[in-house]
Protein backbone atom coordinates (compact mmCIF):
# COMPACT_ATOMS: atom_id res chain seq x y z
CA UNK A 1 0.00 0.00 0.00
CA UNK A 2 1.32 3.44 -0.94
CA UNK A 3 2.24 5.78 1.88
CA UNK A 4 -0.23 8.57 2.63
CA UNK A 5 0.68 12.05 1.52
CA UNK A 6 0.40 15.12 3.72
CA UNK A 7 -1.07 18.25 2.08
CA UNK A 8 2.48 19.66 1.89
CA UNK A 9 4.13 16.76 0.04
CA UNK A 10 4.66 18.65 -3.21
CA UNK A 11 6.28 21.51 -1.28
CA UNK A 12 8.71 19.12 0.41
CA UNK A 13 9.61 17.54 -2.92
CA UNK A 14 10.15 20.95 -4.52
CA UNK A 15 12.58 21.76 -1.69
CA UNK A 16 14.58 18.63 -2.49
CA UNK A 17 13.57 16.68 0.61
CA UNK A 18 14.50 13.04 0.92
CA UNK A 19 11.10 11.44 1.48
CA UNK A 20 10.60 8.24 3.50
CA UNK A 21 7.72 6.06 4.66
CA UNK A 22 7.07 6.75 8.35
CA UNK A 23 4.19 4.87 9.98
CA UNK A 24 2.42 4.72 6.61
CA UNK A 25 3.00 8.40 5.79
CA UNK A 26 5.38 9.90 3.26
CA UNK A 27 7.42 12.45 5.19
CA UNK A 28 10.71 14.32 4.75
CA UNK A 29 13.73 12.72 6.43
CA UNK A 30 15.84 15.78 5.70
CA UNK A 31 16.20 18.57 3.13
CA UNK A 32 19.90 18.01 2.48
CA UNK A 33 21.57 18.14 5.89
CA UNK A 34 20.06 16.65 9.03
CA UNK A 35 22.80 18.19 11.18
CA UNK A 36 22.23 21.70 9.77
CA UNK A 37 18.50 21.36 10.44
CA UNK A 38 19.22 20.25 14.01
CA UNK A 39 21.43 23.29 14.64
CA UNK A 40 18.84 25.61 13.06
CA UNK A 41 16.19 24.48 15.56
CA UNK A 42 18.62 24.96 18.45
CA UNK A 43 19.89 28.37 17.31
CA UNK A 44 16.99 30.00 15.45
CA UNK A 45 13.77 28.29 14.30
CA UNK A 46 12.92 25.09 12.49
CA UNK A 47 9.55 23.97 11.14
CA UNK A 48 8.45 20.33 10.97
CA UNK A 49 5.53 18.88 9.05
CA UNK A 50 3.78 16.69 11.64
CA UNK A 51 0.54 16.26 9.72
CA UNK A 52 0.79 12.50 10.26
CA UNK A 53 -0.25 12.91 13.90
CA UNK A 54 -3.75 11.60 14.65
CA UNK A 55 -6.32 14.13 15.94
CA UNK A 56 -9.51 13.12 17.70
CA UNK A 57 -12.06 15.60 19.00
CA UNK A 58 -13.72 14.52 22.25
CA UNK A 59 -16.92 16.42 22.98
CA UNK A 60 -20.09 16.24 25.02
CA UNK A 61 -21.10 16.65 28.66
CA UNK A 62 -19.17 13.50 29.58
CA UNK A 63 -15.89 14.64 27.98
CA UNK A 64 -14.01 15.42 31.18
CA UNK A 65 -15.21 12.35 33.17
CA UNK A 66 -14.32 10.25 30.12
CA UNK A 67 -10.75 11.59 30.03
CA UNK A 68 -10.43 11.07 33.78
CA UNK A 69 -11.04 7.38 33.12
CA UNK A 70 -9.07 7.13 29.87
CA UNK A 71 -5.78 8.82 30.77
CA UNK A 72 -3.13 8.01 33.37
CA UNK A 73 -2.47 11.71 33.91
CA UNK A 74 -5.16 13.83 35.54
CA UNK A 75 -7.13 15.96 33.09
CA UNK A 76 -8.25 18.12 36.04
CA UNK A 77 -4.68 19.41 36.27
CA UNK A 78 -5.61 21.73 33.40
CA UNK A 79 -8.25 23.39 35.55
CA UNK A 80 -10.37 25.80 33.51
CA UNK A 81 -7.62 26.94 31.15
CA UNK A 82 -7.17 26.02 27.53
CA UNK A 83 -3.99 23.98 27.65
CA UNK A 84 -2.22 20.75 26.87
CA UNK A 85 -1.70 17.73 29.11
CA UNK A 86 0.91 15.10 28.27
CA UNK A 87 -0.23 11.62 29.29
CA UNK A 88 0.07 7.92 28.62
CA UNK A 89 -2.88 5.90 27.38
CA UNK A 90 -2.67 2.54 29.16
CA UNK A 91 -4.19 -0.90 28.91
CA UNK A 92 -5.43 -2.74 32.01
CA UNK A 93 -1.97 -4.25 32.63
CA UNK A 94 -0.42 -0.77 32.75
CA UNK A 95 1.28 -1.10 29.36
CA UNK A 96 1.58 2.04 27.26
CA UNK A 97 -0.72 1.95 24.22
CA UNK A 98 0.55 5.41 23.31
CA UNK A 99 1.84 8.66 24.74
CA UNK A 100 -0.26 11.63 23.67
CA UNK A 101 -1.36 15.18 24.40
CA UNK A 102 -4.92 16.11 25.35
CA UNK A 103 -5.82 19.75 24.71
CA UNK A 104 -8.68 21.35 26.64
CA UNK A 105 -10.62 23.85 24.53
CA UNK A 106 -13.53 24.19 26.95
CA UNK A 107 -15.07 21.93 29.60
CA UNK A 108 -17.00 19.91 27.02
CA UNK A 109 -14.51 19.85 24.15
CA UNK A 110 -11.00 18.44 23.94
CA UNK A 111 -8.56 17.49 21.20
CA UNK A 112 -6.42 14.36 21.62
CA UNK A 113 -3.25 14.21 19.51
CA UNK A 114 -1.65 10.78 19.27
CA UNK A 115 1.02 9.03 17.21
CA UNK A 116 0.40 7.86 13.65
CA UNK A 117 1.94 4.43 14.29
CA UNK A 118 -0.58 3.69 17.06
CA UNK A 119 -3.68 5.07 15.34
CA UNK A 120 -5.65 1.83 15.36
CA UNK A 121 -4.99 0.65 18.95
CA UNK A 122 -5.57 4.20 20.24
CA UNK A 123 -8.84 4.50 18.34
CA UNK A 124 -9.94 1.08 19.60
CA UNK A 125 -9.17 1.90 23.24
CA UNK A 126 -10.83 5.32 23.04
CA UNK A 127 -13.99 3.79 21.62
CA UNK A 128 -14.00 0.99 24.18
CA UNK A 129 -13.79 3.38 27.14
CA UNK A 130 -16.31 5.79 25.54
CA UNK A 131 -19.12 3.22 25.76
CA UNK A 132 -19.71 4.19 29.39
CA UNK A 133 -19.81 7.98 28.81
CA UNK A 134 -21.99 10.50 26.94
CA UNK A 135 -19.24 11.64 24.55
CA UNK A 136 -18.64 11.96 20.83
CA UNK A 137 -15.34 10.95 19.24
CA UNK A 138 -14.64 12.54 15.87
CA UNK A 139 -11.37 11.89 13.99
CA UNK A 140 -9.98 14.93 12.18
CA UNK A 141 -7.57 13.80 9.46
CA UNK A 142 -7.81 16.60 6.94
CA UNK A 143 -5.36 18.93 8.63
CA UNK A 144 -1.91 20.42 8.23
CA UNK A 145 -0.01 20.18 11.51
CA UNK A 146 3.24 22.10 11.90
CA UNK A 147 5.71 22.24 14.78
CA UNK A 148 7.73 25.45 14.91
CA UNK A 149 10.63 25.09 17.33
CA UNK A 150 13.61 27.17 18.43
CA UNK A 151 14.50 30.38 20.28
CA UNK A 152 13.03 32.48 17.42
CA UNK A 153 9.97 30.26 16.93
CA UNK A 154 7.42 32.56 18.54
CA UNK A 155 8.74 35.64 16.75
CA UNK A 156 8.73 33.98 13.32
CA UNK A 157 5.44 32.25 14.06
CA UNK A 158 3.73 35.53 14.82
CA UNK A 159 5.06 37.00 11.57
CA UNK A 160 3.72 34.00 9.64
CA UNK A 161 0.36 34.25 11.41
CA UNK A 162 -0.06 37.83 10.27
CA UNK A 163 0.19 36.61 6.68
CA UNK A 164 -1.85 33.43 7.05
CA UNK A 165 -4.45 34.20 9.72
CA UNK A 166 -4.40 37.93 10.31
CA UNK A 167 -3.01 40.31 12.97
CA UNK A 168 -5.49 39.33 15.69
CA UNK A 169 -4.43 35.70 15.61
CA UNK A 170 -0.77 36.74 15.47
CA UNK A 171 -1.20 38.81 18.64
CA UNK A 172 -2.97 35.93 20.40
CA UNK A 173 -0.17 33.52 19.45
CA UNK A 174 2.48 35.94 20.74
CA UNK A 175 0.67 36.10 24.09
CA UNK A 176 0.30 32.32 24.41
CA UNK A 177 2.06 30.90 27.48
CA UNK A 178 3.92 27.56 27.64
CA UNK A 179 1.60 24.52 27.72
CA UNK A 180 -1.41 26.74 26.99
CA UNK A 181 -3.56 26.37 23.88
CA UNK A 182 -6.00 28.44 21.89
CA UNK A 183 -8.46 27.90 19.07
CA UNK A 184 -9.76 30.72 16.91
CA UNK A 185 -11.27 30.65 13.43
CA UNK A 186 -10.74 26.90 13.24
CA UNK A 187 -6.99 27.10 13.94
CA UNK A 188 -5.66 25.30 17.02
CA UNK A 189 -2.27 26.36 18.40
CA UNK A 190 -0.48 25.13 21.51
CA UNK A 191 2.81 26.19 23.11
CA UNK A 192 4.20 22.66 23.16
CA UNK A 193 6.88 20.73 21.29
CA UNK A 194 9.19 17.75 21.05
CA UNK A 195 12.64 19.32 20.85
CA UNK A 196 13.45 20.84 24.24
CA UNK A 197 13.22 24.30 22.68
CA UNK A 198 10.63 27.05 22.85
CA UNK A 199 7.95 26.97 20.18
CA UNK A 200 4.45 25.88 19.31
CA UNK A 201 2.42 23.38 17.33
CA UNK A 202 -0.39 24.54 15.08
CA UNK A 203 -3.23 22.72 13.29
CA UNK A 204 -4.79 24.33 10.22
CA UNK A 205 -6.89 23.46 7.19
CA UNK A 206 -4.87 22.47 4.12
CA UNK A 207 -5.13 25.78 2.25
CA UNK A 208 -4.21 27.92 5.26
CA UNK A 209 -1.45 25.46 6.16
CA UNK A 210 0.24 25.94 2.81
CA UNK A 211 0.10 29.72 3.20
CA UNK A 212 1.44 29.46 6.75
CA UNK A 213 4.33 27.22 5.66
CA UNK A 214 5.39 29.68 2.96
CA UNK A 215 5.06 32.58 5.38
CA UNK A 216 7.38 30.76 7.79
CA UNK A 217 9.91 30.26 4.98
CA UNK A 218 9.67 33.95 4.08
CA UNK A 219 10.21 34.88 7.73
CA UNK A 220 13.42 32.82 7.88
CA UNK A 221 12.42 29.47 9.41
CA UNK A 222 14.36 26.37 8.32
CA UNK A 223 12.44 23.31 7.09
CA UNK A 224 13.40 20.28 9.18
CA UNK A 225 12.78 16.57 8.73
CA UNK A 226 12.33 13.46 10.82
CA UNK A 227 16.07 13.00 11.29
CA UNK A 228 16.57 16.29 13.12
CA UNK A 229 13.33 15.76 15.04
CA UNK A 230 14.77 12.52 16.45
CA UNK A 231 18.18 13.93 17.44
CA UNK A 232 16.54 16.97 19.02
CA UNK A 233 14.10 14.89 21.09
CA UNK A 234 16.92 12.54 22.14
CA UNK A 235 19.02 15.46 23.40
CA UNK A 236 15.94 16.69 25.26
CA UNK A 237 15.55 13.28 26.94
CA UNK A 238 12.07 12.77 25.47
CA UNK A 239 10.71 9.27 24.91
CA UNK A 240 9.87 7.83 21.51
CA UNK A 241 6.99 5.38 21.29
CA UNK A 242 8.06 2.01 19.96
CA UNK A 243 11.58 2.39 21.34
CA UNK A 244 11.52 3.74 24.89
CA UNK A 245 8.06 2.37 25.63
CA UNK A 246 5.30 0.25 24.14
CA UNK A 247 2.44 -1.96 25.32
CA UNK A 248 4.90 -4.21 27.21
CA UNK A 249 6.31 -1.26 29.20
CA UNK A 250 4.61 0.76 31.94
CA UNK A 251 5.23 4.49 32.59
CA UNK A 252 7.15 3.41 35.71
CA UNK A 253 9.69 1.63 33.51
CA UNK A 254 10.46 4.49 31.11
CA UNK A 255 10.89 7.60 33.23
CA UNK A 256 7.26 8.69 32.96
CA UNK A 257 6.12 8.19 36.56
CA UNK A 258 5.60 11.97 36.70
CA UNK A 259 2.82 11.65 34.10
CA UNK A 260 0.73 9.35 36.33
CA UNK A 261 -1.70 11.14 38.66
CA UNK A 262 -2.55 8.80 41.54
CA UNK A 263 -4.52 11.52 43.33
CA UNK A 264 -7.37 11.57 43.94
CA UNK A 265 -7.31 7.90 44.96
CA UNK A 266 -10.89 7.35 43.78
CA UNK A 267 -10.02 8.16 40.14
CA UNK A 268 -10.08 4.70 38.61
CA UNK A 269 -8.19 5.29 35.37
CA UNK A 270 -7.43 2.39 33.05
CA UNK A 271 -4.33 0.58 34.28
CA UNK A 272 -4.42 2.04 37.80
CA UNK A 273 -4.54 -1.28 39.66
CA UNK A 274 -1.54 -2.62 37.75
CA UNK A 275 0.49 0.51 38.52
CA UNK A 276 -0.52 0.47 42.21
CA UNK A 277 0.90 -3.04 42.49
CA UNK A 278 4.23 -1.81 41.09
CA UNK A 279 4.39 1.69 42.58
CA UNK A 280 6.65 0.93 45.56
CA UNK A 281 8.42 -2.08 44.07
CA UNK A 282 12.17 -2.14 44.82
CA UNK A 283 12.72 -4.00 41.54
CA UNK A 284 11.68 -1.14 39.27
CA UNK A 285 14.50 -0.09 36.94
CA UNK A 286 15.82 3.43 36.49
CA UNK A 287 15.58 5.37 33.24
CA UNK A 288 18.91 7.11 32.65
CA UNK A 289 20.93 8.96 30.08
CA UNK A 290 24.20 7.62 28.70
CA UNK A 291 27.13 9.46 27.13
CA UNK A 292 29.56 7.21 25.28
CA UNK A 293 33.17 7.77 26.35
CA UNK A 294 34.80 5.49 23.77
CA UNK A 295 34.41 4.95 20.05
CA UNK A 296 31.13 3.86 18.53
CA UNK A 297 27.49 4.90 18.44
CA UNK A 298 24.77 4.07 20.96
CA UNK A 299 21.81 2.26 19.40
CA UNK A 300 18.54 0.86 20.71
CA UNK A 301 18.84 -2.74 21.88
CA UNK A 302 22.47 -2.63 23.00
CA UNK A 303 23.24 -4.28 26.34
CA UNK A 304 24.25 -1.97 29.20
CA UNK A 305 26.60 -3.42 31.83
CA UNK A 306 26.33 -1.62 35.19
CA UNK A 307 27.63 -2.36 38.71
CA UNK A 308 24.03 -3.27 39.64
CA UNK A 309 23.41 -5.62 36.69
CA UNK A 310 22.40 -5.52 33.04
CA UNK A 311 20.21 -2.96 31.32
CA UNK A 312 19.37 -2.00 27.74
CA UNK A 313 19.70 1.06 25.52
CA UNK A 314 16.21 2.09 24.40
CA UNK A 315 17.19 5.07 22.21
CA UNK A 316 20.57 6.15 20.96
CA UNK A 317 22.35 8.25 18.38
CA UNK A 318 24.75 11.10 17.75
CA UNK A 319 24.22 14.45 19.46
CA UNK A 320 25.14 17.32 17.11
CA UNK A 321 25.00 19.80 19.98
CA UNK A 322 27.36 17.82 22.23
CA UNK A 323 29.44 16.18 19.47
CA UNK A 324 29.02 12.89 21.31
CA UNK A 325 27.01 9.70 21.13
CA UNK A 326 24.18 9.70 23.67
CA UNK A 327 21.33 7.41 24.60
CA UNK A 328 18.45 6.64 26.92
CA UNK A 329 18.55 3.36 28.82
CA UNK A 330 16.54 1.20 31.18
CA UNK A 331 19.03 0.08 33.83
CA UNK A 332 18.96 -1.43 37.33
CA UNK A 333 18.43 1.04 40.15
CA UNK A 334 21.51 2.03 42.08
CA UNK A 335 23.99 4.79 42.73
CA UNK A 336 26.62 4.65 39.99
CA UNK A 337 27.95 7.10 37.43
CA UNK A 338 29.73 4.73 35.06
CA UNK A 339 28.74 1.76 32.94
CA UNK A 340 29.69 -0.06 29.77
CA UNK A 341 27.69 -0.64 26.62
CA UNK A 342 28.31 -3.73 24.55
CA UNK A 343 29.17 -2.64 21.00
CA UNK A 344 30.24 -5.31 18.51
CA UNK A 345 31.05 -7.68 21.34
CA UNK A 346 33.20 -5.28 23.36
CA UNK A 347 32.35 -3.19 26.42
CA UNK A 348 32.71 0.55 25.73
CA UNK A 349 32.67 2.89 28.75
CA UNK A 350 29.75 5.28 29.26
CA UNK A 351 28.90 8.00 31.73
CA UNK A 352 25.50 7.58 33.38
CA UNK A 353 23.67 10.90 33.65
CA UNK A 354 20.24 12.30 34.36
CA UNK A 355 18.43 13.41 31.20
CA UNK A 356 17.79 15.82 29.56
CA UNK A 357 21.17 16.36 27.92
CA UNK A 358 20.21 19.66 26.27
CA UNK A 359 17.41 22.11 27.01
CA UNK A 360 16.77 25.51 25.44
CA UNK A 361 20.10 25.35 23.63
CA UNK A 362 22.11 24.73 26.82
CA UNK A 363 24.08 21.54 27.41
CA UNK A 364 23.09 20.31 30.88
CA UNK A 365 25.67 17.53 31.08
CA UNK A 366 29.30 18.16 32.05
CA UNK A 367 30.81 16.98 28.79
CA UNK A 368 34.38 17.18 30.13
CA UNK A 369 33.59 14.75 32.93
CA UNK A 370 32.04 12.31 30.46
CA UNK A 371 35.19 12.15 28.32
CA UNK A 372 37.46 9.16 28.56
Amino acid sequence: MAAKATPLRDIHRALGARMVDFAGWELPLHYGSQVSEHHAARAAAGVFDVSHLALTEVSGRGARPYLRRLLANGIDRLGERAGGLYSCLLDESGGVIDDLIAYRLDDHRYRVVSNAATAEPVRSQMRKVARAFPVRLEPDQERVALAVQGPQAMELGAAACRAAAGPRYAAALSALKPFNAMEEEGILAARTGYTGEDGFEIYLDAATGRVFWQALMDAGATPCGLGARDTLRLEAGLCLYGQDMDATVTPLHCGLRWTVAMDPPQRNFVGRRALEALWESPDLPSFKGLVLKGRGVLRAGQKVLTPAGEGVVTSGGYSPTMSASIGLARVPSGSYAQSEVEIRGAGVPCAVVKPPFVRRGQVLVDVEQTKE
